[in-house]
């Protein structure tokens, strides 16, 4: 049967909104429950932590590290006791994604942006120093670069300034929102830098897409699952190959890996919260309005976010980017007054009047 309709797990009514789901203690579930992103699993960790400390009233929130894409996606499944709360993201929720949220009933979104993270380049302390650019990672990672066969197997190969060493790169999959930041930020980036593959975005973008985005599956790039510290781990245990994965894990094993610089740049706090490395992102926490009717405590937890994500606060600490201060100020005010997305908002597109 199709998740359209409204789940009836909270009260047994039609709309998980109805007055009879205020009650008592949610219904079927009476802790917060938040999926997604691996990134921003530990920040939304510490907050829950938080959240417990000044609310021991409370349940503690459950957090589990799914991945943003199949986070999103058990987020969207509906409205009701048997799905998420919230989704945390390491990229912005998709057209698509928000569209098969309102199909399914979940039509009150509160998007927050929580802080900004970088798609940090890595090696172990000691190990390969490799000076990239979005351009150097396309030609050593795409499956077909340019549209043609891919033939490099040493840094060198892309470019002779570089190592004459085995292009082993040990990322995200394809589930992971870090893994659609390296493909926005770094690889359709570096792939645009052909005059002839920025033409094709215009003419054809699925095909663009595909040749822009696509990784080689040939072993010099390894899919290292949902867990960046197992990257973290396969770098340290091989100084020749590279790690990709949030700027958080780096900053937190500073001690065993070393940042790469992109375009002369290094991954730092102060490059990541000023744009001036390529790679930085922001993160985000998704949030329907529906279940903080019937599941006690998402207020407070959403406000724990505000108290935590300043430059000087406990999620800085561990290594998240405080976003600019405009972009809190609006947040804040998110939290505050319950401001629900739009379609417009993701698209651009100015609201119907």
């Amino acid at each position: 049967m199709a998740r359209g309709k409204f789940l009836l797990g909270f009260c047994g009514l039609a709309a998980i909104a109805l007055s009879g789901c205020d009650s008592g203690a949610g219904g079927a579930r009476d802790s917060i429950r938040a999926v997604g992103s691996s990134t921003v699993y530990p920040f939304a960790k510490q907050v829950a932590e938080s959240f417990s400390r000044s609310n021991p009233e409370y349940k503690s929130p459950l957090i589990e590290s799914t991945g943003t894409g199949g986070g999103i996606q058990l987020f969207c499944q509906g409205v009701g006791a048997d799905t998420p709360d919230m989704a945390n993201a390491s990229r912005r929720m998709k057209v698509s994604e928000f569209d098969k949220c309102q199909a399914n009933g979940v039509t009150e979104i509160i998007e927050l942006q929580v802080g900004l993270d970088g798609i940090a380049f890595a090696s172990a302390s000691g190990g390969i120093m490799l000076n990239l650019s979005p351009k150097t990672v396309y030609e050593a990672l795409a499956a077909k670069p340019y549209g043609r066969e891919q033939t490099a197997q040493t840094w060198a190969d892309v470019d002779p300034a570089l190592p004459d060493e085995p292009i082993l790169v040990y990322g995200p999959p394809s589930t992971s929102g870090t893994r659609d930041a390296l493909k926005e930020l770094v690889l359709e980036v570096g792939c645009d830098t052909n005059p002839e593959m920025a033409a094709l975005k215009e003419t054809d973008s699925d095909r663009h897409q595909q040749i822009c985005t696509e990784v080689r599956s040939d072993g010099s790039y390894v899919d290292q699952g949902e867990q960046d510290n197992l990257i973290v781990q396969k770098i340290e245990s091989n100084p020749r190959s590279v790690g990709v994965f949030g700027f958080s894990y780096l900053e937190e094993n500073d001690d065993k890996v070393q940042g790469l610089p992109m375009n002369g740049v290094d991954p730092t706090y102060e490059n990541i919260s000023s744009f001036a490395y390529p790679g930085a992102r922001p993160l985000y926490v998704y949030v329907k309005k529906a279940h903080m009717r019937a599941i006690p405590g998402i207020d407070l937890y959403l406000q724990e976010w505000v108290n935590s994500w300043a430059a000087g606060g406990s999620l800085a600490a561990i290594g998240m980017v405080a976003s600019p201060p405009d972009a809190m100020a609006l947040n804040a005010r998110r939290v505050s007054e319950l401001i629900t997305m739009t379609r417009a908002d993701l698209t651009g597109e100015k609201a119907a009047e």
